[in-house]
Order: structure tokens, then C-alpha cells, then sequence
């Protein structure tokens, strides 16, 4: 009777189940009328979606909850939990649609733009181009790694001189 009272309490007490209309919910909470990151919300929604993923593993939007984790971790500039959550989409989902936006992200944002280690940022970079070959991020990943480590005025000097050389 005991073992009986136990479990009984132990699914009363525990987390509930989370599902995509949570997750939605949750999005919600995500901006300010006028559009700014809640800052304060965001967190709260990287762990919820994080809870999912985990409460949902097999669930076939368990990847987009996990990236989308990803996404607001960049946007925080969590450069440590951008990595970490990158990683676990990547082992836990490595055919997934956005896997290679989110080594994109890592790579670009992460490595390269928060954190400035261009050595990391190419070789994130060029696993997108290696590992997701026909992927739509394949051209970008080539154009980042030719600009890493330049600043924004050098690239539009090194955009300037290439078009000067074509209308020659």
C-alpha cells in the first residue's frame, strides 16, 4: 500500500508534462509591445523550451524548441549556453533542418562577433560546409570565413575594391 502512495505522489508532485501549446505560450512572453527582447522572460523561456526537448526527446518539434533555445541564447549573448545548446542539437539531432542554421549562428555570432575566436569561428564554419553540403547556409558560411576577424569598414572597402575591379 505503501509503494501505491508513493508513486501516487510522486506523479501528483511531479513537473508537468510540457507540450507545443506551452511552448507557444511561452513564446509569447518573448517581446515587449514595442518588439525589445523581455530580457527578463527570456531565460525563463530557454529553460522551458529546454524542459520540453528533454519531457519530449522523440516529439518531431523537439529540434526547432531546441534551436529556438539556441537562438535566444545568441540574442542574450550566453555565448557559453549558445555552445552548449548547439552541441546537444547537433548529437541529439544530427539530420535536423536546423542544424546548420544553428552552426551558422555559432559560428557567425557566437565565435566570431561575442566571443572573437576567429580559429573557432572557421572551423564551425567550415563543419557547415563540410557535414551540410547542400544546406542554403553553405554560401554564407564561405562569404563569413574570407571576412573573419574584419571590421565592418573593411569589408565594405574589400566589397568597394572587388567592384571596382569587375567594371573594369
Amino acid at each position: 500500500m505503501s509503494l501505491v502512495l508513493l508513486a501516487l505522489c510522486m506523479f501528483a508532485c511531479g513537473e508537468k508534462k510540457l507540450t507545443n501549446e506551452d511552448m507557444k505560450a511561452a513564446e509569447k512572453t518573448l517581446f515587449n509591445e514595442d518588439m525589445s527582447m523581455n530580457t527578463e522572460a527570456a531565460p525563463k523561456v530557454v529553460e522551458k523550451y529546454c524542459q520540453f526537448v528533454a519531457q519530449n526527446p522523440d516529439d518531431p518539434t523537439a529540434d526547432m524548441w531546441l534551436f529556438h533555445a539556441m537562438e535566444i541564447s545568441v540574442m542574450l549573448k550566453d555565448a557559453e549556453k549558445s555552445e552548449s545548446l548547439c552541441d546537444q542539437l547537433l548529437k541529439q539531432y544530427p539530420q535536423s533542418k536546423w542544424a546548420p542554421n544553428a552552426l551558422m549562428l555559432l559560428g557567425s555570432y557566437v565565435y566570431n562577433d561575442q566571443v572573437n575566436d576567429t580559429a573557432r569561428a572557421h572551423q564551425t564554419l567550415q563543419r557547415l560546409i563540410d557535414e551540410y553540403p547542400e544546406s542554403e547556409f553553405v554560401d554564407d558560411a564561405k562569404m563569413s570565413i574570407e571576412y573573419l576577424g574584419l571590421t565592418p569598414e573593411e569589408i565594405m572597402s574589400l566589397f568597394y575594391t572587388r567592384q571596382m575591379v569587375e567594371e573594369d
